[in-house]
């Protein structure tokens, strides 16, 4: 079963050279800058490279990491800072905000930084499997892991790292935590997006299916309301694909309740249902249509066009229409007024973010090697000579085609 998920642009970084002229004072030192600079540029370029896969990420993202620690932490074991956390000036733009960037003098914002984009390539890889026509069951379990390791990345910077800012960040950028949190929020929710498809293929019971549907459409709900009092310009196509993505799984949940109350012989009840899930697919419908016409951050897309869509629209009719003709024939009992009330609780399926933790600092650093970082030799900031104004271009992300029947194009 292909998905279609949306996805918010990469985060775009201004290059850092790591030249410390003067302050460098031995071979130790500029080698680490050197390989500093050297890991940074190449992580920079996996993340718009189709041919890479989380194997290769995590390669490249463990050993800048672990030579950016030296910056952060004291190499002698000791809980100190480094003394070269505030040596660099770091500037990135927010996946929201356009190309308007954050700065900051300070190495654990660039961990934070990279880390988020490192998260987001992750989302962006399980969106490229899922839109496939023909995911196998190897692929499918790609994209569930993908998208648990990015909510785990997510999670882990914002309980662990993001307090640590001396500058917190302002309403709206990428590490504000609410914005983290809507972040883990739907990479949950789209992993449980691949656990129902899984439970719908091997036939498992309507009522299991039904209550990991309305569980999605809660983590969607929630991430919708941690959005809500952002500005409209930047956050209204985003909250509309949560909004439609939340409609779509409760009216999935309302359609497979119907199936457990029609084989509970409460045909009544299961119409009452169906027409309810009737009510929120058009609800949905009509939000794609929304969302494909909103300007913002993100891919333009038909997402009622797309097949995973579609197939919940011709389930819920075939099942309506023999709920009514089996309560035609055989029930023939009331249907109720008010839609059945979901007091679903998924016992299984349920996803929670793989734990992350970065690497550990890199054998290359060294008291002695920190010792051959010499503050004192820093060159005097000069007024009179200010510094050119390093330009942060944007990322130019890879243009996924669609396969032919989704509608949509996955970025």
């Amino acid at each position: 079963m292909t998905h279609w998920f949306h996805r918010n642009p990469l985060k775009a970084t201004a290059p850092v050279s790591f030249n410390y002229y003067g302050v460098t004072t031995g071979l130790p030192a500029s080698k680490i800058c050197n390989d500093l600079r050297s890991s940074r540029a190449r992580l920079l370029e996996l993340f718009t490279e189709l041919s890479c896969n989380p194997e290769m990420m995590k390669n490249a993202a463990d050993l800048y990491f672990s030579l950016l620690q030296g910056f952060i932490n004291s190499p002698d074991d000791s809980t100190q800072e480094s003394k070269l956390r505030y040596i660099q000036n770091f500037k990135w733009t927010d996946t929201l905000q356009g190309q308007v960037p954050s700065a900051q003098q300070d190495a654990v914002f660039e961990l934070i930084s990279m880390g988020f984009n490192v998260a987001l390539w992750y989302t962006k890889y399980a969106s490229r499997l899922a839109g496939k026509e023909n995911i196998t069951e190897d692929e499918a379990k790609e994209v569930h892991r993908s998208l648990k390791t990015a909510a785990g990345i997510f999670k882990h910077l914002k309980e662990s790292h993001i307090p640590k800012l001396i500058t917190p960040a302002e309403k709206g950028r990428d590490l504000e935590p609410r914005l983290v949190e809507a972040y883990i929020l739907q990479c949950q929710a789209e992993a449980q997006e691949v656990t129902i498809a899984r439970a719908i293929e091997l036939k498992h019971a309507p009522g299991l299916i039904a209550a990991l549907a309305y569980e999605t459409a809660n983590f969607y709900q929630r991430a919708d309301h941690t959005l809500s009092s952002l500005e409209p310009a930047y956050s209204a196509k985003w909250r509309k694909y949560l909004h439609l993505k939340m409609c779509f799984y409760t009216a999935y949940a309302y359609c497979y309740h119907g199936q457990t109350l029609l084989a509970g012989d409460k045909c009544g009840e299961a119409i009452r249902s169906l027409q309810e899930a009737e009510k929120l697919y058009a609800k949905a419908e009509a939000l794609c249509k929304e969302y494909g016409e909103t300007k913002g951050p993100g891919p333009s897309a038909k997402p009622s066009g797309h097949l995973f869509f579609r197939k919940l629209g011709s389930l819920v009719k075939t099942t309506l229409d023999k709920c009514q003709r089996e309560n035609g024939f055989i029930y023939f009992q009331k249907i109720p007024a008010e839609a059945p009330q979901l007091e679903l609780k998924a016992n299984y399926g349920l996803v929670e973010p793989v734990p992350f933790e970065f690497p550990p600092m890199g054998v290359q650093w060294t008291p002695e090697t920190l010792a051959a970082f010499d503050l004192t030799k820093r060159p005097k900031d000069d007024g009179a000579k200010p510094k050119p104004e390093e330009e942060v271009k944007a990322v130019t992300e890879p243009d996924i085609k669609p396969q032919k029947d989704t509608g949509c194009r996955i970025s």
